[in-house]
């Protein structure tokens, strides 16, 4: 029994016990050691659960019959994610969790999903849940989360029900079997942490041929709105040398408040922890736009191409272009570590390019004279007459990773001595 893989199963009680029992018994059957967490506001069925709904209020700093006197399942939602939170990341600490599992509906996926956003990227995350085939970013965030989508509400076993639990319990069986903790590798490639999207991915792709035979390990991030955000997160999670912000666009359109915006906290990360950090413009020179006539209704008269019919690239002019150098400055005055900006002045994605749907040539120096004059003394604005997917572009960054990441040895050894 102690060497079987140990799973958490988040399942109320109180209106999923039929559900929770026959998802446990799968779970078992696949050969994975189950501890159940109960949120149960209603009532306590059982005080089999290895974490009950008394234990989960306790840790909020409640008495469950104080939860239940809320009367209001928000309020009493949010006091128990507090004390779920607590005894999860309790019992981890104990036992050490190969998996979590839950499911539910609207609150059960809002309980299950905001327990397994506080536990690291790897371990195995897996939602049965009825809001699965909707919007699912406030679930899943930045964070590896899989989502299934129980078809019918979780409301009884019937013939689709029972399939997709057995179907959820053999995933996290075996991905609980084959999980291995991440403490448990040893990390001796230094970390590029790189953000990237379609138009830039011929520059994304040549940079990490070129330095994972020189021994490093390259994570690319698209950064559509969470990539970014995700990789931010992973910077102030793990060891990581060098940030090349390849592509920008999280922050432009954060700015014009474009569907790819990345929040007022993007890029915020690498430079509070003194990482060293390369910014290129990329991707600034369009915004984000829905289907074409929400972009044109927002931004009329400019230049529009369809991607694809729910998303829309539309072009950015000289002033989008202004704001993102100033809130960029912005950023890299709170840098506790070396800064350096590239600017291809020959364009800056697929779009703005001769082949491309958006190009303006004379744009890309108005977006570098105006981030001279806003940074720090002694942060370089190097411009380069290169587009950003030429290959001498990506040969800069490529060089420049190498130096910074010989001044970071260079001080850790100093430091050690």
């Amino acid at each position: 029994m102690g060497d079987k893989p140990k799973v958490l199963l988040v399942a109320t009680l109180d209106t999923k016990e039929i559900e929770a029992r026959f998802l446990r018994n799968c779970l078992e059957a696949g050969g994975v050691e189950v501890y159940h967490l109960d949120a149960s506001v209603r009532r306590t069925v059982s005080a089999d659960s290895a974490i009950t709904p008394e234990q989960i209020a306790a840790a909020a700093g409640k008495t469950i019959a104080e939860v239940r006197a809320l009367n209001h399942e928000g309020k009493c939602l949010a006091v128990m994610i507090e004390g779920a939170v607590k005894c999860a990341h309790e019992l981890h600490g104990r036992i050490r969790l190969s998996g979590i599992i839950a499911l539910g509906g609207s609150l059960g996926t809002t309980l299950g999903t905001a327990i397994m956003r506080t536990f690291p990227f790897g371990l195995p995350k897996l939602m049965i849940s009825t809001m699965a085939s909707g919007m699912v970013r406030p679930f899943v965030g930045t964070r590896d989360i899989l989502m299934l989508h129980s078809v019918c509400d979780v409301a009884g076993l019937n013939t689709v029900t029972r399939r997709i639990f057995q179907n959820g319990a053999g995933a996290m069986a075996g991905m609980a079997r084959a999980y291995v903790p991440s403490n448990a590798r040893e990390q001796v490639k230094p970390l590029v942490a790189m953000s990237s999207l379609g138009t830039t991915e011929k520059c994304a792709v040549a940079v990490r041929n070129a330095l994972e035979p020189m021994g490093f390990e390259v994570m690319v991030f698209h950064t559509q709105g969470t990539g970014g955000v995700a990789m931010d997160e992973v910077v102030r999670e793990q060891d990581v040398s060098v940030v090349v912000n390849l592509s920008m666009i999280e922050v432009s359109d954060f700015l014009v408040d474009g569907l790819f915006s990345g929040g007022a906290d993007r890029c915020k990360s690498a430079l509070e922890k003194g990482i060293p950090t390369i910014f290129v413009p990329g991707n600034i020179d369009f915004m984000v736009a829905g289907p074409v006539d929400d972009a044109q209704r927002r931004w009329p008269g400019r230049r529009y191409h369809i991607h694809n019919p729910m998303l829309t690239a539309v072009r950015a002019e000289a002033a989008e272009f202004r704001r993102v150098a100033e809130h960029m400055a912005g950023l890299i005055k709170e840098a506790k570590g070396p800064v350096i900006c590239f600017v291809p002045l020959l364009g800056f994605s697929n779009h703005d390019s001769p082949q491309g749907h958006l190009h303006d040539p004379s744009l890309p120096p108005v977006f570098a004279e105006h981030l001279k004059k806003l940074v720090p003394a002694g942060v370089p604005v190097i411009e380069l007459p290169y587009h950003i997917n030429d290959e001498p572009f990506a040969g800069k960054i490529f060089d420049q990773v190498i130096a910074f990441q010989k001044e970071r040895a260079a001080h850790n050894q100093t430091a050690a001595t």
